[in-house]
């Protein structure tokens, strides 16, 4: 690899943690439609969400008509409400984000946040002090393309002003590993849990921020 001169990384699982359970159990009380049901609903909807081509409060209503119930705008809006609620009260970052994030501006080296997510991921991650230690945040939903397409990759790094060989990219998810290594971008895996999932032959895989911290300074150093 090049010098390294930007990192891109992944927001869910890599550097934001988020408890489901709140979402999976009030979310269908308050629409009073099974939990299962929703769960199958809102999968079908999560790839046209993921990149903008509708909105939360749109594919809430996309969801309950799906399941029976009338989207009365008045319920519409306070499921919307209560999914941001429920993200920004419940995410929490992994503790070696923040030093990671601290450690990569002292040397020079640009951030990119690379997620595939809906509209309540940027103000999530401006709580949590991501949006200040990142030059850019590139979110699927505002570029209009999702991991592990090209077009994401491609938006990071000409927002980042580098080429594709002096970036790294981490990510938690395999396949989106493998997109950006097809576009010849270096990538790590972060695999948080004990379970490794499915890893790309090739990509190095880490189980902490730290443990790239260290690669990068030895790559650094060589």
């Amino acid at each position: 690899m090049a010098q390294l001169e930007a990192c891109l990384i992944d927001a869910y699982n890599t550097i934001v943690r988020t408890d489901v359970a709140a979402h999976a159990s009030e979310l269908p009380a308050l629409a009073g439609i099974p939990a299962d049901a929703m769960h199958a609903e809102f999968s079908r909807l999560s790839p046209a969400l993921s990149v903008g081509e509708i909105s939360m409060t749109e594919a809430l209503a996309l969801l309950l008509r799906a399941c029976g119930v009338k989207p009365r705008p008045d319920l519409v809006r306070e499921m919307a409400a209560k999914a941001r609620e429920l993200l920004l009260s419940s995410a929490r970052l992994y503790d070696d984000v923040l030093p990671f994030l601290r450690s990569l501006r002292s040397r020079g080296i640009k951030v990119a946040i690379v997620s595939n997510c809906d509209e309540n991921t940027r103000p999530l991650l401006v709580l949590l002090g991501v949006d200040a230690l990142a030059d850019t945040l590139i979110l699927s939903c505002e570029v209009g393309a999702a991991k592990p397409a090209a077009p994401i990759f491609r938006t990071a790094l000409g927002r980042l002003g580098v080429t594709a060989e002096a970036a790294l990219f981490v990510d938690d998810t395999a396949a989106y590993c493998a997109g950006a290594e097809a576009l010849g971008i270096s990538a790590v895996q972060m695999v948080r849990d004990d379970h490794d999932g499915l890893v790309p032959s090739g990509t190095p895989v880490v189980r902490s921020l730290r443990d790239l911290e260290a690669i990068i300074g030895r790559d650094a150093g060589s």
